[in-house]
């Protein structure tokens, strides 16, 4: 059985990371980016990541990822253990494109492919058919309330608009975790808030892991549940759970 197979099957169980540690370096001038980091995400929820400036977030964020490799620990994805002390999955960037959805501060769209393109791009390259692979981004795109925009380039999009696209890229293969990091930094309030909305509906809605790294404090009160990231260790602290429209703000 494929390794991606195997994966496949354990979908719906989320994301659990135990005793992981990051150095860099070695001798007199190692850091410990990580010192045993213990976290749980389950599947349909989105939790809140915080912390201060250089206290783990974006290593740890980048060892999630599978775009640098721990120094020890346990990660596992559903039932299947993809990290233990070492990588356990041989495919890092199948990986990545199959099973781990990002999204960004900046949406990072391809400035040449329009709306729907750069949603489908991501299946084309796991080897959908085009036409299958549009199918799936219009389907998310009329999901994400910006199907009118589909044959659009990013640079017509409003900045709302290209977020909205960049979060349908990251659920488009169906991932069971999504990696947020500071989604809504540029975003004021009614946006920002719409966009952990729609975090929270596609969680629901497609059984996804979702972890938010942010700074931004218009919508830390919004996370059910909260980890801090200190001195490379977490300890989770309770959240406020205020829904993202508690405020009246709509979509």
């Amino acid at each position: 059985m494929a390794e991606t197979d195997q994966i496949d099957k354990t979908h719906r169980t989320g994301i659990r990371i135990e005793g992981l540690k990051k150095r860099y370096g070695g001798g007199d001038t190692a850091v410990d980016a990580l010192k045993g980091v213990d976290m749980a995400v389950a599947p349909g929820e989105v939790v809140g990541l915080i912390g201060p400036s250089g206290s783990g977030k974006s290593t740890l964020l980048k060892c999630l990822g599978a775009i640098i490799e721990p120094t020890a620990g346990r990660m596992t994805l559903g039932d299947h253990v993809i990290y233990d002390n070492a990588w356990k999955i041989t495919d890092l960037r199948a990986l990545r494109r199959d099973k781990i959805g990002f999204v960004f501060q900046a949406p990072y769209l391809i400035p040449f492919l329009d709306v729907t393109d750069n949603v489908a791009l991501l299946p084309m390259l796991a080897g959908r058919p085009n036409a299958e692979a549009r199918s799936m981004a219009l389907e998310l795109l009329d999901a994400l309330d910006v199907r009118h925009r589909a044959r659009a380039m990013p640079s017509q999009l409003s900045g709302g608009e290209q977020q909205r696209v960049a979060i349908a890229r990251a659920l488009v293969n169906r991932p069971p975790v999504i990696l947020a990091d500071e989604p809504t930094a540029p975003l004021d309030s009614e946006r920002a808030l719409a966009v952990i909305r729609i975090l929270e509906d596609m969680a629901a809605q497609f059984a996804t892991a979702i972890i938010v790294v942010t700074h931004d404090e218009k919508i830390i009160p919004t996370f059910r549940r909260i980890y801090q990231i200190r001195d490379g260790r977490t300890h989770e602290v309770a959240g406020l759970g205020i829904p993202a429209d508690a405020s009246g703000q709509g979509r």
